[in-house]
């Protein structure tokens, strides 16, 4: 199936999210007013722990279709995420279904969720992948940096490998960009370059949310 989801998939998605995430944990979301009314957006998030992507799913102003790893598409949860509108990736080789299904919500003007980092580590925006760079310079649609804080803090007492439940967790959205310099080139320097690019929004964007929500 290489059909981009439906943004009414993705909106069911959102509408399971909302009322989970606010009732388990308690999100401050800073900055959503940021992120584009309408048209193709691609938000770019921190991940140091796995509940980051619900997070956002669940607190961001529109439905959004996250780029997720093959190996979360296991057992009932893999009709379930499908349903939701997500998108399963294969890290290790370039897959082109995720590929084309990625570009096609682009190019219908949803939201697509990224986490540059490629997989769950420190959450810094140090280690960025060539993805979110292709998506952005190939699509021309602007990226919008996302800072999730506080979800890999502590354990919870209950269930170890989530956050306590009841916790805050700061969502911080900032301000959109683009990730090309405008020449439309996608040569593998234009690539490189706007990867440096972003790397530098990102880092910035992280340290200036969490000195505004001092964490």
């Amino acid at each position: 199936m290489t059909e981009a989801p439906s943004v009414r998939s993705a909106e069911v998605g959102r509408r399971i999210g909302v009322p989970l995430m606010y009732g388990l944990w308690k999100p401050r979301v800073l900055g959503a007013w940021r992120v584009p009314a309408s048209g193709p957006v691609i938000l770019a998030v921190n991940h140091s722990h796995n509940i980051d992507g619900p997070m956002v799913m669940g607190v961001a102003p529109r439905p959004t279709h996250f780029l997720i790893k093959k190996e979360a598409f296991v057992g009932p949860l893999d009709p379930f995420l499908r349903g939701i509108g997500q998108l399963k990736v294969d890290r290790t080789s370039t897959d082109r279904t995720a590929i084309t299904q990625a570009l096609g919500v682009l190019q219908n003007g949803g939201v697509l969720g990224i986490f540059p980092e490629g997989t769950r580590g420190e959450g810094d925006f140090t280690s960025l992948r060539a993805g979110l760079a292709y998506f952005a310079v190939r699509s021309g649609a602007p990226i919008v940096p996302v800072a999730v804080l506080g979800s890999s803090e502590r354990r919870g007492r209950l269930i170890k490998g989530l956050p306590p439940l009841r916790s805050r967790i700061d969502v911080v959205f900032g301000e959109p960009f683009q990730a090309g310099d405008g020449s439309g080139r996608r040569t593998r320097k234009a690539l490189d370059e706007a990867t440096v690019r972003i790397q530098k929004q990102l880092a910035g964007h992280l340290e200036n949310a969490r000195r505004s929500t001092g964490r």
